[in-house]
Order: C-alpha cells, then sequence, then structure tokens
C-alpha cells in the first residue's frame, strides 16, 4: 500500500503522478488536483481544464483574465 501525499490515506490502489522531476503518490484525482492543479489569481478555483494563460499567468477563462487585466484573451474566436 502506499501513502496519499496529500491526505494521508494508506490505499491499496494509490498511483503517481510525474510532474517536472518530482514524483507525487495519490489516493484519489480528488488529492491530486487540490495539490497540483494551479489557483485561478482572480476568483481563486482550481484550474483542472487548459485554462487561458498571459505571460506566465494562468487563469481559469478569459472573463478571470480580463478582470485581472489580461487584454490579448477571448473565449471565443472572433
Amino acid at each position: 500500500m502506499a501513502r496519499c501525499g496529500q491526505c494521508g490515506n494508506d490505499y491499496d490502489k494509490a498511483f503517481e503522478v510525474k510532474l517536472a522531476e518530482e514524483t507525487y503518490t495519490f489516493d484519489s484525482f480528488e488529492c491530486a488536483i487540490h495539490k497540483l492543479a494551479p489557483l485561478c489569481p482572480h476568483c481563486g478555483c482550481r484550474i483542472i481544464g487548459h485554462g487561458v494563460e498571459q505571460g506566465d499567468i494562468i487563469y481559469c477563462c478569459a472573463h478571470c483574465a480580463a478582470e485581472e487585466g489580461a487584454s490579448a484573451l477571448t473565449d471565443r474566436a472572433p
């Protein structure tokens, strides 16, 4: 069994995620998301999908990006 790096649960179906040079062990996707998914700097939600980026900042959507002053992003192509 392996111990989840987020919640500490010792679970026989744990899995590993490799990100950059680090390996993390989790017992659920929920724990992996809480540990690894970035936070939107405007609304604070976890960015589970692709999100949108301007510069080095990732937002959950174009609306939040615009609220933070990012001007090059849209939700839909013109």
